[in-house]
This record gives C-alpha cells, structure tokens and sequence, in this order.
C-alpha cells in the first residue's frame, strides 16, 4: 500500500505543477529529519556517515532546484508529464524483469535457478502486452535458451574435472604458499590478483575467468590476512564483486575493450576510435567504483548483511 500510494503521489506529481510544488518541500524535509537524525546516533567516523552527509548535500542541491517551481514562470516551462510518459514507456519493461527475476530472489520467493524461470515469464508477459508473442518466436526461443545452456553447462562440467585435476596436483596450495612468501602486503597481493585478472578480461569472456581462473585464486584470497571482515563469507562476497566490476571495467578498456566490438557489431557504420573514445568517462566511473569498494567493503556487505537479517 505504501509503495503503491508512493508510484501514485509520484505520477500525479508530474502530471500536475501543483501537485508538485505541495509535495517536493515534504519530502525532502522528512528525508532531511531522517538523515539528520541517523548522523546523530552515531557513535564515530563510518559508512553510514559518509553516507548520511552525501545524501544531506544532495537534498540540499535538491532544495536549490526545487525553488524554480514557485516562480511566475514555472508553468510554461513544465513539461514534466511529457518526460514522465517517455520516462515510463523506456524505464517500465526493465524494471518489471527485475522484479520478476532479482526482486522473486531478494524477497525469498525463488532461488536463482528459480529466478531465471521467473524472469523468462516475465519477458513472455511483456511480449503479449506489446502483442509481439508468437508461438514460432516462443520455440524457436527456447531452442536458443537449450543451446546456450547446453554450452554453458558443458563449460561448468569441464571446469570442474579442471578445476579438480589441479587441485590434486597440490597447484592452488602451491601458488598460495608462494603468494604469501613475498614479501608483501596482503592488500598488494590482491592488488596482483586483481591486475591479473584485468589483464584476463580484455581477450576473455567471463565464463572461463569465473569458471577456471577465480577458483584457482580463491585459496589465495582466503588465506590472506585481510581485516574487517567478520567471517570468510563476507571476504567471498567482497572479493567476488570486486571481480565482476573488475571485469566490467576490463571489457572498457582500450586496447581490447570487447564491449566495443560488440556495439561496432550493433552498428557498423561507427568508427572504432569515437567508440573507445566515448568509453573512456564510463571505463573511467568503472575504476572509480572499483576503487571505492576496495578501499570500503562496507559498500558491498550492508545489502547482503541487511537482506540475511
């Protein structure tokens, strides 16, 4: 009900001028009165303060736009309800996938196997409300979907009798010895596992580099002497995001960039050299992040922390 009249005060809100000039001062008010008395609970320098004040500056800013609409003028420039349509029509069919796929996990409907079904049924949904399901389209999808997992589970059997062949052989305790012989600090010797799996992820899909390569380096990982961490599942956790925003920033990245390839497939008349180009600001973000949640694993544990209670 609270999300629903939430959806609904929003709408109206950018429907109408009036509507929004009511609400825009309560709302950011009661977000300030939160924030304001999160940061006051507080016992000394963490996250959540860093958070609280970031989300205190951008309520501020928020304030300073939100006095352009008492101004004479402000109804001939509003034209918010036309951006709230385009808004709804591009942001809605996304946003109902992950609902049905992430959101069935996050809730504790579904496991991820389970979640998959999920979000194929609501891809099938979204295409009978554009009209666009077809039973010929529906078979030869899920020839497809086969295909692909057929590949992939073949990858995963054969990663496996990899993976448990060099185990045997004493190889991961052997680069786990040799990696904590250095003489360096533990967090240099992720700082090395990271770099090489940068380097991995330009010629590389991330199948083999999630499937061979990180439970190769998992040991190593785990042996080391990193603090903050209440048990090694939070270090799993942290370490295997660090290496999907690893890889996200990999695939950005010049002078392979695979991400590039894909869109000079998508549309060929662009030249390769404005793709790299426009890439640089969000391969740059990318590492920005990538350096945030290294330097502040709290970013990464507070969701799965506050989702296992």
């Amino acid at each position: 009900m609270v999300l629903a009249a939430t959806l609904l005060i929003s709408y109206r809100a950018y429907m109408s001028l009036n509507v929004l000039r009511i609400f825009a001062p309560i709302v950011i008010g009661v977000q300030a009165v939160y924030a304001i008395s999160q940061i006051m609970v507080l016992s000394g320098v963490e996250f959540a303060l860093f958070y609280h004040v970031s989300w205190l500056i951008f309520l501020g800013f928020g304030a300073y736009k939100s006095i352009g609409l008492y101004a004479a003028n402000a109804a001939e420039n509003f034209h918010f309800s036309e951006l709230w349509n385009e808004f709804f029509a591009g942001l809605m069919p996304p946003t109902i996938l992950i609902s049905f796929a992430l959101g069935s996990i996050l809730m504790g409907f579904a496991t991820p196997a389970e979640a998959a079904a999920m979000g194929a049924f609501g891809s099938i949904i979204l295409s009978m409300a554009y009209g666009k399901f077809k039973i010929a389209g529906f078979f030869d999808s899920m020839i497809k979907a086969l295909e692909i997992t057929v590949l992939i589970m073949f990858l995963v059997a054969a990663s496996n009798f990899f993976g448990a062949e060099f185990s045997s052989l004493g190889t991961p305790k052997m680069m786990t010895q040799a990696l904590l012989q250095l003489e360096m600090s533990p967090y240099m010797i992720l700082i090395l596992i990271m770099a090489l799996i940068f380097l991995l992820g330009w010629p590389l899909e991330w199948v083999p580099i999630v499937l061979i390569v990180v439970p190769v380096l998992l040991p190593t990982v785990m042996a080391l002497d990193l603090p903050g961490f209440e048990s090694n599942y939070d270090k799993m956790v942290w370490f295997g995001i660090l290496v999907a925003v690893n890889l996200q920033t990999a695939w950005l990245s010049p002078p392979v960039a695979l991400s590039a390839y894909f869109l000079k497939g998508v549309v060929p008349n662009w030249d390769l050299k404005d793709i790299y180009l426009g890439m640089m600001q969000f391969m740059m973000i990318q590492l920005v992040g990538l350096i945030l949640l290294f330097t502040f694993p709290s970013l990464v544990l507070w969701l799965p922390r506050m989702m296992g209670g």
